[in-house]
């Protein structure tokens, strides 16, 4: 018998101890009409859900309030696209409804049922419930942790010794860490900085923060209800990851300072031999089973090839090493790039310097996205604070509008003939994307010229715009240098028309080097080849961007062709690979075998069929440059196809695809 639950106590029976935190609700005691005005605030597709659920009344999902939830374009319809008369009848509803709620007791199922719950998942999504299920229940967790492993070590191998490395303490490596634990798995952790985040504890330059909305980047097992703002800044992200350690209980696992130099696998023995660096810059060597990497594609900056680079007698900077004080103040400061990190920066630096110029090699496309700098408005945090499940709800309403996303918008169509876009729904986004920048530089034709791309929209990163870009470039300090560099002197940059600018530093916004996985590591498997020189060759591949053969129990997070560019998040497909090498483990333990190693022939197939995929989307499509491809111009990074694609083709270990070794 389902026993109810009172607001104010942990409303997630599925999360473990540890991560009650993350489902804590406070008790109703505002009047009605603070309700009322709380409502006017809110996101109501998953506020009628939720209500649905907690209270039995499926009055809220009449099919006239159902969300039509219209396909993505330059921006998304809000509340769903519900028109202005089911808006306002939702909100007369749900008023209602919290309001009885507050009145009877505010009482709630420890665990609805789920056909309840079916209902409430069909009045916001679109499709064949049972084919969705799986996923979503996944995404939303309310019945139970679906990540969780299905096995425990002392289920399928009570007597085996079994270790597993964990190699990075970031996103991925926090997932690993908590389901090798779930599992009984004995496992370390390295960490080469001293703290946990990654890319999260890395990254700190001034203006900071997601590009993501914010509920749908948070790991399923730990949901936070009540962000602060639709984007949060670093410290925010930081914040949360350090408190999911820490509530898991893994820290203790984690060994900080500590950096995996090299690897090699011992095929007699069906092990992996770390080298590991401590912080005093010895070296041990440690034995592991199996190994799980979670290094990230975003942690090694790289610079341009630019003359002169080392030259410069200024202050040089990169945006993934920023250094605590720079003291730029008053300062001539140059910045070279106008990527994400560019457009963080920039706004967030030019009123303190006494001139900024920004070099630009090509413009960015940039989303219509005015509340980018927002916090979550008030009566929306409230209700997000005060209803049972609501964040659950509306992460579930964020990832699901993010299942395809705008990647309909990037399809490559044979028979368009166009000198930039690559098909009429792309075309259809390029023109939504020049209505917004000609309203933010009608007034100034030259920067207009300088900003429009002329490249098809989502061949390169797509960038979040409430203005501050445009808002930095008019300000009269401030100047946009498309000339092109042609080197760097002692004193300042060089530019291809033969002017020399000097600066007292230099910033350098120009990312990481997202196509070397793994590196620097020296990852030595089978018959003695190693990864980088023998496999890859600077083309990395993996099948279901997991494993490689010749590499056995070696499992990756974040690698190639697996990250999503336009569609969803990168936690939510490190979790795919992280409950994949879950699978793979389980079965090796149960199977009574010691090692697994990947076929060639679905590597093959597998990545044939990501190419030809990437191959019919802008990115892989266009001519320019972006971190989406490697030195030999193939998309090596970008995941092409839909969120549910890639958990289907994740949610199952298949035997057939491996070899094994007793």
């Amino acid at each position: 018998m389902m026993q109810p639950q009172v607001a104010g106590d942990s409303q997630d029976s599925a999360a473990p101890e540890g991560m009650a935190r993350f489902s804590h609700v406070e008790k109703i005691d505002a009047n009605d009409e603070f309700i009322r005005n709380a409502v006017d605030q809110a996101d109501l597709p998953a506020l009628m859900a939720t209500l649905a659920m907690i209270t039995g009344d499926t009055a809220m999902l009449a099919p006239d309030l159902k969300p039509p939830t219209p396909p993505m374009m330059t921006v998304i319809a809000p509340q769903g696209g519900m028109p202005k008369e089911a808006q306002e009848e939702a909100r007369r509803l749900a008023v209602a409804a919290l309001i009885k709620f507050r009145d009877s007791g505010q009482q709630v199922q420890a665990t609805p049922p789920q056909a309840l719950i079916d209902q409430c998942v069909a009045y916001l999504v679109r499709g064949d419930l049972d084919e969705l299920r799986p996923l979503l229940e996944h995404e939303l967790g309310i019945t139970r942790d679906m990540g969780a492993p299905a096995w425990t070590l002392g289920d399928v191998a009570p007597n085996a010794s079994f270790r597993v490395a964990v190699i990075g303490a970031g996103v991925s490596g926090i997932a690993a860490a908590y389901r090798l634990q779930q599992s009984g798995v004995d496992f370390s952790v390295y960490e080469k900085n001293d703290e946990v985040g990654g890319v999260w504890w890395e990254n700190r330059y001034p203006g900071c923060r997601l590009d993501t909305p914010n509920f749908a980047y948070s790991l399923s097992f730990a949901q936070k209800p009540d962000w602060p703002q639709q984007f949060s800044r670093q410290p925010e992200i930081h914040a949360y990851l350090a408190t999911v350690a820490g509530s898991a209980g893994i820290r203790s696992k984690i060994r900080f300072n500590t950096e995996v130099d090299a690897m090699k696998f011992d095929q007699a023995r069906s092990c992996w031999t770390l080298s590991v660096r401590d912080a005093s810059g010895a070296v041990t060597q440690e034995e592991f089973n199996a190994v799980i990497t979670a290094v990230g594609i975003l942690s090694r900056p790289s610079f341009p090839d630019i003359p002169g680079l080392g030259s410069f007698k200024g202050q040089v900077i990169h945006s993934g090493k920023w250094p605590q004080d720079p003291q730029l103040a008053g300062k001539r400061v140059a910045m070279v790039g106008t990527g994400a990190s560019a457009f963080q920066i920039g706004p967030s630096i030019a009123d303190s310097v006494s001139q900024f110029t920004v070099f630009q090699r090509n413009p960015p496309w940039m989303l219509p996205t005015p509340t980018y700098h927002d916090d979550i408005r008030p009566g929306m945090l409230w209700l997000l604070r005060h209803v049972p499940f609501y964040g659950r709800w509306f992460r579930f309403w964020q990832f699901w509008i993010a299942v395809e996303g705008r990647l309909p918008l990037t399809e490559v169509e044979d028979d368009w003939d166009h000198p930039i876009s690559v098909g009429r729904a792309n075309e259809e986004l390029r023109q939504g994307c020049l209505a917004w920048m000609a309203g933010q530089y009608g007034d100034r034709p030259d920067l207009l010229a300088k900003v429009t791309p002329d490249y098809p929209p989502a061949a390169k990163r797509m960038l979040r715009d409430n203005g501050a870009w445009a808002a930095m470039l008019k300000k009269p300090h401030v100047e946009l240098n498309t000339t092109g560099i042609e080197q760097i002197t002692a004193t300042g940059i060089k530019t291809k028309d033969g002017a020399l600018h000097e600066f007292d530093a230099i910033v350098f916004a120009t990312g990481f080097k997202a196509s070397d996985f793994l590196a620097p590591m020296t990852i030595t498997g089978r018959d003695g080849r190693e990864l980088h020189r023998d496999c890859w060759a600077g083309d990395c591949r993996a099948y279901l961007g997991i494993t490689v053969p010749g590499f056995p129990n070696l499992f990756m997070t974040g690698g190639p062709n697996t990250a999503v560019v336009i569609n969803g998040s990168a936690i939510f497909s490190s979790e795919c690979q992280v409950e994949y090498a879950m699978r793979a483990i389980g079965h090796l333990l149960a199977s009574g075998n010691k090692a697994l190693d990947c076929k060639a022939q679905p590597f093959t197939d597998y990545n044939t069929w990501v190419d030809a995929g990437n191959l019919k989307r802008a990115w892989g499509a266009a001519r320019t440059t972006s971190w989406y491809k490697n030195s030999k111009g193939r998309a090596a990074q970008t995941w092409p196809y839909s969120l549910m694609d890639y958990w289907n083709i994740t949610a199952s270990f298949k035997p057939a695809d491996y070899e094994f070794t007793r």
